[in-house]
C-alpha cells in the first residue's frame, strides 16, 4: 500500500463546511474529493449541492444567480432545480435529458454540513460520525479551519499518532513526553478505530482555573477516528495517581476538567486538503470565552502541524524510493489505512451497499461512557 493513495473513498460523508459558512443569499463553491461542487440555500433555508459545472458549456454554476429554489447559470441562462434537473433553456422549449447536472445528498446537523460523494443508492445518514453538535448542552464549542498543501492521508496519519504532540506541540500545547512514552490501547470500530491513553504527572497546561491548585495532573485521552477522516477526542484531567488507581483503564476518579475536540479532514484533491475543527470545554468547566481562547490555541498548534506535514509531502513528492521506517506508534494509522483500503476495494469490486457498509464488527462502548 503506497503512502499516498490514487483514489478517494466515495461512499462516505465528508464535511463540506459549517452551517455558518453558507449564508441565506450566498453561493459557495467547494472542491471535495476532486469534484467541483456549488452549494446554496433554497427559499426554505435548506442547502442544495450541485456539480459546479453547467451542462451546456461547463461554466461554473457558482458564478450563477439564485432564483427561488433554483440556480441559473449566468453564461447562457440555463436554470437548474435543487435536484439537478434543467428546468429552463432560454430560446428553446425542448429540454434534453442530458442537460441535468449531478446533485449531492446533504445533511445539515448541529452546525456541521455533511455531503455524500458516492453512489446515491448507498447514501445512509446513519453513517454520519457522531461529532459534537454546537448546540450540545454538555459542551461549549468554537470552530476554525485550515487548508494544507498536502494530501489528506498525511493529515489523517498525524491525527492517528498523537505521539507527535510531545515534539511538535511542546510549546503550544505544553505537551510532555508522556504522549510518546506509553503506547496507547486501541480497538476497532465499525468504520474506524478508537485509541485510549493516560499521560501521567503532566503539568496542568493550559493553566486553567480548575487546575491551578495542582502541580501535576493525570490526563485521560480517548479519541475515535472514522472514515474518511473524522477525529473525535474527549480529554479529561484528574488528580495525579488517577491513572494507576484505574489500572490505566476507565477513570474512577472525578474529573477536574474536561474538553472535547472534533476535526474533519476533507480532501480538496489529491494534493490539497482542508481541516475543519471545533474545540471547547465541558459546560460544567468553562464558557464561550474559554472556548474562543482554546480554539485560538488550536489554530496556532495546527499551523505547527501544517509546517511539518507540508514539508513531509515535499520530501515524499521527490519519489526517492527510500522506504519509511515503521515504529510501534504507527499501529493506529496503519490499521486505519487498512480500513480505508478495504472500503476502496469494496467500492471497486463489490456492491454499492457493501461499499457503504464496509465495517469491522466489534463491541465498543460509546465514547461518552468510556472516558
Amino acid at each position: 500500500m503506497g503512502i499516498i493513495s490514487s483514489s478517494f473513498v466515495r461512499n462516505c460523508w465528508y464535511v463540506a463546511g459549517f452551517s455558518h459558512d453558507f449564508p441565506a443569499d450566498g453561493i459557495e463553491s467547494r472542491k471535495i474529493a476532486g469534484d467541483p461542487v456549488v452549494l446554496y440555500r433554497r427559499s426554505d433555508g435548506h442547502l442544495a449541492a450541485l456539480a459546479d459545472r453547467c451542462a451546456h458549456r461547463h461554466a461554473p454554476l457558482s458564478l450563477g444567480r439564485i432564483e427561488g429554489d433554483d440556480l441559473r447559470c449566468m453564461y447562457h441562462g440555463l436554470k437548474f432545480s435543487p435536484d439537478g434537473t434543467c428546468v429552463e433553456i432560454p430560446g428553446q422549449d425542448r429540454i434534453p435529458d442530458r442537460s441535468c447536472v449531478r446533485s449531492y445528498p446533504l445533511v445539515e446537523k448541529g452546525g456541521w454540513v455533511w455531503i455524500w460523494m458516492g453512489e446515491s443508492d448507498a447514501c445512509d445518514p446513519g453513517l454520519i460520525p457522531p461529532v459534537c453538535d454546537f448546540d450540545d448542552p454538555e459542551w461549549v464549542q468554537s470552530s476554525g479551519q485550515l487548508d494544507y498543501e498536502a494530501p489528506y492521508e498525511l493529515i489523517n496519519d498525524n491525527l492517528l499518532d498523537l505521539s507527535h504532540l510531545a515534539f511538535v506541540h511542546a510549546d503550544s500545547f505544553g505537551a510532555t513526553t508522556g504522549w510518546s512514552d506509553r503506547q496507547p490501547r486501541h480497538m476497532l470500530l465499525d468504520r474506524g478505530i478508537r485509541v485510549e491513553r493516560w499521560i501521567e504527572a503532566a503539568p496542568p497546561i493550559p493553566p486553567l482555573p480548575q487546575l491551578s491548585a495542582s502541580d501535576t495532573v493525570d490526563i485521560r485521552s480517548c479519541y475515535e477516528f472514522h472514515i474518511p477522516g473524522i477525529f473525535l477526542m474527549r480529554t479529561s484531567f484528574h488528580r495525579t495517581g488517577a491513572a494507576k488507581a484505574a489500572n490505566w483503564g476507565d477513570p474512577v476518579d472525578e474529573e477536574l476538567f474536561a474538553h472535547y475536540s472534533c476535526q474533519s479532514v476533507t480532501p480538496i484533491d489529491m494534493r490539497r486538503s482542508r481541516t475543519l475543527f471545533s474545540w471547547g470545554p465541558g459546560a460544567a468547566f468553562g464558557d464561550r470565552a474559554m472556548a474562543q481562547q482554546m480554539i485560538a490555541m488550536a489554530d496556532h498548534a495546527f499551523r505547527e502541524d501544517k509546517v511539518i506535514i507540508e514539508a513531509q509531502f515535499a520530501n515524499l513528492d521527490e519519489e526517492s524510493g527510500v522506504p519509511m521506517l515503521a515504529t510501534q506508534a504507527d499501529k493506529p494509522l496503519t490499521i486505519f489505512r487498512g480500513i480505508m483500503q478495504k472500503a476502496r476495494n469494496r467500492e471497486r469490486d463489490g456492491s454499492v451497499a457493501e461499499a457503504a457498509q464496509a465495517a469491522v464488527p466489534t463491541e465498543v462502548p460509546p465514547m461518552a461512557q468510556a472516558s
